[in-house]
């Protein structure tokens, strides 16, 4: 089952002893097109700060009361990380946060994954001296360049191989492991009411500098693409579930 992720903006993030935020953007890796972060928003609780929490630890959705719980509290959270939200996210502010919690990093291989498409600690484990930056994969880069943020490519142009034929309306994930498996395109400037599906795997390159996302079809080829259809899709009961 798709979900929209649009609906998971503002989702209350429930701690187990208060509300510590709400979900104010999510990170994706530009080559896997998986979520690898939410971004938190602290609000009134901590003022201008701002958190990261990856997918695998959220429970259960209360659709309900639009929240996610985490088995975390509010303290743990309190000492946890900030991220500078004016830069790009790096990989040592990633290392950073799974050292703290002690929670196993995404580019770890050969750990168990969590239903939502998170690496999860071993069962005995990490061990006294385990740390995720033991297994980071040298970048080259002070920052994680295939780290994207939705809401700021929401709105990014697709180009054709033929020129210009729309821009990202929404993102639809997998429940199961939290990849965007569909990019919801809006084309109504180059074809009036029409808005389609198109699979990020065509798409060969994302620019921040042109705000455009270039993928390897014809306009037609994206205009014959399947059509989104919100009726179906844009329901809180179609959120994905927690582990």
């Amino acid at each position: 089952m798709l979900s929209n992720l649009s609906l998971l903006n503002d989702y209350v993030i429930a701690a187990t002893d208060g509300h510590i935020g709400s979900v104010s953007d999510f990170l994706f890796d530009d080559r896997s097109w998986r979520i690898r972060w939410l971004v938190v928003d602290t609000g009134a609780w901590l003022p201008g700060r701002k958190v990261l929490l990856p997918p695998h630890v959220l429970g259960h959705p209360d659709t309900t009361a639009r929240l996610f719980p985490v088995s975390l509290t509010m303290q743990a959270v309190r000492e946890s990380p900030t991220i500078d939200t004016d830069r790009p996210v790096s990989r040592q502010m990633e290392i950073n946060t799974y050292d703290y919690y002690g929670w196993a990093p995404y580019w770890a291989n050969g750990l168990i994954m969590g239903g939502m498409g998170g690496a999860l600690i071993p069962p005995n484990g990490p061990g006294p001296n385990w740390h995720s930056s033991a297994l980071a994969k040298p970048l080259g880069r002070p920052d994680n360049p295939h780290l994207r943020s939705t809401k700021s490519v929401t709105g990014y142009h697709i180009h054709a191989r033929d020129g210009e034929i729309g821009h990202i309306h929404d993102f639809l994930i997998d429940q199961g492991d939290w990849t965007i498996k569909e990019l919801v395109i809006d084309t109504r400037n180059w074809w009036p009411g029409e808005t389609v599906t198109l699979s990020p795997l065509h798409a060969f390159d994302v620019d921040w500098a042109s705000k455009s996302v270039h993928v390897g079809l014809d306009r037609q080829q994206i205009k014959d693409g399947p059509p989104y259809d919100s009726r179906v899709l844009d329901r809180d009961d179609n959120l994905p579930p927690g582990p």
